[in-house]
């Protein structure tokens, strides 16, 4: 997630005052998707796993957010959680009331504007995400997933974000097999080069495989 959907160190302190701070270790569930939702989580250190699954285990993963991110805002409607969260590292939360939120929401409305493009940045990749599983075949995914993450480093497009090829799966709805055979061919073709969890992508990708 960009940084202006993040919380600034003021606005940090400000939420912090009075909350509750957890800490989790790596590979642990801090909310699941359907749970009641009545609280806010800043994440002060680590980084978080966004995913969805269906009842056979199966899981989409939505996203992966860091320190001076939060999630939970949904928690103004008082409705359920629409996905689970899942550490990636050892993490620590400040843990915000629904009441303290919005307090804090009628304080700043700065923050207020954020909130609501953040809001509607997420309904407009929702929407993209709904488009490309009705319209794509797996490889047209995988390619709008690389050339959506990558950004230029030193003249290059590298995905700064360290994705396993699982990760990728999980994102797409395909088996990691699939993405492994699709990352493969574009890496012969030169069209991205694989090292470790980084990938660059060198040229235009191909429009199908």
């Amino acid at each position: 997630m960009s940084d202006v959907f993040s919380l600034s160190p003021e606005e940090i302190d400000a939420l912090a005052q009075g909350a509750t701070l957890r800490t989790f270790p790596k590979n642990a569930v801090v909310v699941n998707e359907g749970d009641r939702t009545d609280s806010l989580y800043i994440i002060l250190s680590g980084r978080v796993r966004v995913f969805v699954a269906d009842e056979e285990g199966h899981e989409v993963t939505l996203g992966t957010q860091g320190a001076g991110e939060y999630f939970g805002e949904m928690v103004l409607d008082e409705g359920p959680r629409s996905a689970s969260i899942m550490t990636l590292e050892p993490c620590r939360f400040a843990v915000v009331t629904r009441e303290a939120f919005t307090v804090f929401l009628a304080a700043h409305p700065d923050f207020s504007v954020r909130l609501i493009r953040k809001l509607i940045h997420r309904a407009r990749a929702l929407t993209n995400n709904v488009r490309s599983l009705a319209l794509l075949d797996v490889y047209g995914r995988v390619a709008r997933l690389l050339l959506d993450l990558a950004v230029e480093q030193d003249g290059k497009r590298v995905i700064p974000e360290r994705l396993t090829q699982q990760d990728i799966a999980s994102r797409v709805g395909a088996s990691r097999e699939m993405i492994s055979l699709i990352l493969k061919d574009l890496s012969a073709g030169g069209y991205i080069t694989v090292s470790g969890k980084v990938i660059t992508v060198n040229k235009e990708l191909p429009k199908q495989w």
